[in-house]
């Protein structure tokens, strides 16, 4: 049977001091599991059962996840050398997050540990910048063992690089705090929203601030300088496919899993260098042409200070962060007067090629975008 409280909505002032007892609550029941838990482990049932750990046995048992089982146990077995701690969580004072906290610390430098120190900051501070602090605090208990930590953090990264049937690229990785702040350092910027009309998620815009960091490979802060020269990416592709013509085949990226279509050779080629290498039918180079830089240096300086960075409406990407585009393709007659081009960034310049929007310079040198065609309703019935 319900009690009232239960079905009964609680008012808006009301709301705070229930979440907060209901938390509590929650400590306090973890707080119980750590002990059961611990005990748990100290018997053989678990291996009785078939299962390889105590934690396995809580993860498959208990719906947890392999991190939460093993602090649960941690904690248990540490109670009796944080007593103080326990009571705190107890009386509300601090949650049992500072106890994971706490603990981890006393099993890390030992005999140095000090609760009532610990205790103090926990009750000041949020679990987050408690577990900041105890990492300060095992620094400056046990120097030499916090710095082999660090190295072999260091030592462990890794990246996996994989590829899924439908051709997309799939990454993962674990890095090292210095490490991971210097891949942060450089995407954080790039992650940004580019003005308001930027709807993408933080993932999405977190995505396409890699490719730019790749594709541009400029400093930043952790970065060895690079310049403004690209990455380079080797494309083989046909003339009809770099013109766009019906029936031409795709183009080659190199280490792309997939062929790329012919929009994509088009806003790769859009600013770049090209190299004419011409083939036999049977494969064979015979004329090898120079490379040229379609934008030539001082166009691009020029082009720099008229821009002074991305020109699509809203966007604040610098120019050091932008390709040039040709309003109208070199390939298709285009020049590299100044009225034909435009700096866009990675986004705005996909989604001009890829993306089948728009982008014209009006009678009056201001920019305008046009989005995708759309079409709306039935298409019209032709004649009986």
């Amino acid at each position: 049977m319900l009690a009232t409280q239960d079905v009964c909505r609680p008012s808006d002032a009301e709301v705070g001091p229930e979440l907060r007892q209901i938390l509590h609550e929650k400590d306090l029941l973890e707080l119980r599991a750590a002990r059961v838990a611990a005990r748990f482990a100290s018997t053989d049932e678990y291996d009785e059962q078939g299962f390889a750990s105590p934690i396995d046995w809580i993860r498959f048992n208990c719906h947890q996840t392999s991190t939460a089982a093993a602090d649960l146990i941690a904690v248990g077995k540490k109670l009796e050398m944080v007593p103080e701690s326990a009571q705190a969580v107890s009386r509300g004072e601090i949650g049992f997050a500072h106890l994971k906290a706490m603990v981890r610390t006393a099993n890390a430098v030992g005999a140095k540990f000090d609760e009532a120190l610990l205790l103090a900051k926990a009750r000041e501070n949020s679990p987050g910048k408690f577990y900041y602090l105890c990492n300060h605090y095992r620094h400056s208990a046990d120097r030499k063992g916090f710095e082999a930590e660090q190295a072999d953090l260091v030592e462990n990264r890794k990246l996996w690089i994989s590829t899924g049937e439908d051709g997309a690229v799939l990454i993962s990785g674990v890095f090292d705090p210095v490490g991971g702040a210097a891949i942060r350092t450089a995407l954080e910027p790039l992650a940004r929203r580019s003005g308001a009309h930027d709807d993408r998620s933080r993932e999405k815009r977190f995505a396409d601030a890699a490719v730019d960091l790749a594709t541009h490979a400029l400093d930043s802060g952790l970065i060895p300088q690079q310049g403004s020269q690209r990455t380079h990416l080797q494309v083989t592709t046909s003339l009809e496919t770099l013109l766009g013509l019906p029936g031409a085949p795709a183009a080659d990226l190199e280490f792309s899993p997939l062929p790329i279509s012919s929009k994509t050779v088009e806003r790769l080629a859009c600013d770049c260098s090209v190299t004419r290498i011409l083939l036999d039918s049977e494969s064979t180079v015979i004329d090898v042409g120079r490379a040229k830089r379609t934008i030539s240096g001082p166009a691009r300086k020029a082009l720099n200070v008229r821009d002074r960075g991305c020109v699509w409406t809203g966007c604040e990407r610098p120019a050091s962060w932008t390709s040039g585009h040709h309003l109208k393709h070199w390939i298709h007659g285009g020049t590299n007067e100044p009225s034909n081009l435009a700096l866009l960034c990675y986004r705005h310049h996909w989604m001009v090629h890829e993306g089948h929007w728009q982008i014209v310079r009006g009678e009056d040198g201001r920019i305008v975008t046009i989005p995708p065609t759309v079409t709306f309703g039935a298409p019209a019935r032709g004649p009986d």
